[in-house]
C-alpha cells in the first residue's frame, strides 16, 4: 500500500485511535490490549493482501510486540502507587517465561478454537463472579505455594502467547478466584504483561524467520509498521488508564472488568462458531 494514499490514512487512523484505547485497557485493567489488537491487525493485514496463512500468526506476534512498551509503562504507573505484588512476580517470572516459549513454539500448530474455548470458560466464570460481586465462586482464600503457584505461571504465558495477549485477563481471574483484590490482581497482571511479551515477541520473530506470503516490512511475524503505528497512543494513554484504576471504587472496578471479560469472552464465542 502506497504510504500516501488515502487507504493507509485511514487505516493508519484506525490503528493508532485502537492504539489509544489499548493504552487506557492497559493502564485501567493491568491487560495488554492484545484481545483489542490481533482481530484489529488481523483485518488490517487482510485489507493488505497478506497471505491467509501467516496472518493469524503475523497478528499474534505485533500484538506481543505492541505490549511491551504498553506494559512497562502500566506496571510502572502500578508499582509507583504500591499495588504490585513484587514476590508473587518473582514467583512466576520462570515459570511464565518457560509458558511463553511453549506457547510461541506451539501456535503454528495448535487450533485456536480450542485456546479460545479455555479462555470462555475461565473468563465467563470470573466475569459472573465479578458482575454479581458474590464471593462464592472463590477457589480458595488465597494462592497456593509451591508447585501449584508455579504451575499456574506456567499457564498464563502457554495461553498468553498462543492467544496474542499480555496475560493480564488470565492472571486477574486466575487471582481473583483465589481472593486477592481486583485492584492488587490489576497492577501486578500489569507486571505479567513485560514477562510475556518480551520473550513472546522474540519467540514469534524467530519462528516466522523465512516465511512467504509475508509483508516485506515484518521481522518474522512482528510487522514493524503495525507496531510503529499502535505503540505511539499505547503509551501515551497507559497512564490515564492507571489514574483511572486508582480513582474508582473497589466496587466500580470489579463491574467494569466484569464487563470487559464478557465483551472479550462474547468476542471468541463469535471467533469459535461464527468467525
Amino acid at each position: 500500500m502506497d504510504l500516501l494514499s488515502g487507504e493507509f490514512v485511514v487505516f493508519a487512523g484506525i490503528l493508532l485511535a485502537a492504539g489509544a484505547l489499548t493504552g487506557i485497557l492497559a493502564g485501567v485493567f493491568g491487560v495488554g490490549g492484545g484481545a483489542l489488537m490481533v482481530p484489529v491487525l488481523f483485518e488490517v493485514f487482510g485489507f493488505l493482501g497478506v497471505a491467509d496463512a501467516v496472518r493469524m500468526p503475523l497478528a499474534v506476534g505485533t500484538s506481543l510486540a505492541i505490549i511491551i512498551p504498553t506494559s512497562i509503562r502500566s506496571y510502572l504507573g502500578h508499582r509507583a502507587r504500591g499495588a504490585v505484588d513484587v514476590a508473587l512476580l518473582r514467583a512466576w517470572a520462570v515459570p511464565i517465561v518457560l509458558g511463553v516459549l511453549a506457547g510461541a513454539a506451539l501456535a503454528r500448530y495448535a487450533p485456536p478454537e480450542v485456546f479460545q474455548g479455555v479462555f470462555v470458560v475461565v473468563a465467563g466464570l470470573n466475569a459472573a463472579k465479578l458482575l454479581s460481586g458474590t464471593s462464592a465462586l472463590n477457589i480458595a482464600e488465597d494462592l497456593p505455594r509451591g508447585a501449584g503457584l508455579r504451575a499456574y505461571g506456567g499457564v498464563i504465558g502457554f495461553l498468553s502467547a498462543l492467544m496474542g495477549i499480555g496475560g493480564g485477563q488470565i492472571a486477574n481471574i486466575i487471582m481473583t478466584l483465589h481472593g486477592r483484590s481486583i485492584l492488587q490482581a490489576v497492577a501486578t497482571s500489569a507486571g505479567i504483561g513485560v514477562l510475556i511479551s518480551v520473550p513472546g515477541a522474540i519467540g514469534y520473530v524467530l519462528a516466522g524467520l523465512g516465511r512467504s506470503g509475508l509483508p516485506p516490512d515484518a521481522i518474522g511475524y512482528v510487522s514493524t509498521l503495525g507496531a510503529a503505528l499502535f505503540i505511539p497512543t499505547t503509551v501515551l494513554t497507559a497512564n490515564l488508564g492507571v489514574r483511572l484504576a486508582h480513582f474508582l471504587s473497589r466496587r466500580a472496578l470489579e463491574i467494569a472488568f466484569g464487563a470487559f471479560l464478557a465483551l472479550v469472552t462474547l468476542r471468541f464465542l463469535y471467533a469459535i462458531f461464527l468467525g
